[in-house]
């Protein structure tokens, strides 16, 4: 069976207002982040991981830096446990092999480690706290296809 989603690589400027309804439902809404840390001015230097429904809703998306930082993996409620986070980071992981990176980074929250995990992750640290929330720096060595 196909996913019943696409992603997409996109820029800030094209996937502004979708990638910011997705973030708004997520992060300022469903976990409490302040919106004034959700916002900042990376967005518009990073590349993002889109993900519509076949009827083009916004369903997740996630970012990264030209420094291979991977951050604001997000899903909206109703789409999680369909494999669309999974597609999400699979599609940034691309975007980091196709750019030469040899590692990517991630500050995971806690409840997310197990799922970053299974990409190959290494938690690296102690936790920290990042927007009120518990997180773990994670690392990835990235190895070719």
């Amino acid at each position: 069976m196909s996913n019943p989603f696409t992603v997409s690589m996109v820029s800030w400027h094209d996937g502004e207002p979708l990638l910011r309804a997705i973030r708004d439902a997520v992060f300022i809404r469903e976990q409490g982040v302040p919106e004034a840390l959700e916002w900042d001015e990376f967005d518009a230097d990073c590349r993002h991981a889109l993900a519509l429904s076949l009827n083009g809703e916004a369903v997740a998306c996630g970012r990264i830096y030209t420094n291979g930082h991977i951050g604001r993996v997000a899903v909206m409620k109703s789409w999680r446990e369909q494999r669309v986070g999974t597609a999400i980071v699979e599609a940034l992981l691309d975007e980091a092999r196709s750019r030469g990176y040899p590692w990517v980074d991630i500050d995971a929250q806690t409840h997310a480690v197990p799922f970053y995990q299974g990409f190959g992750f290494a938690a690296v640290g102690e936790e920290f706290m990042d927007a009120g929330l518990p997180h773990i720096k994670m690392k990835l060595e990235l190895k070719p296809r």
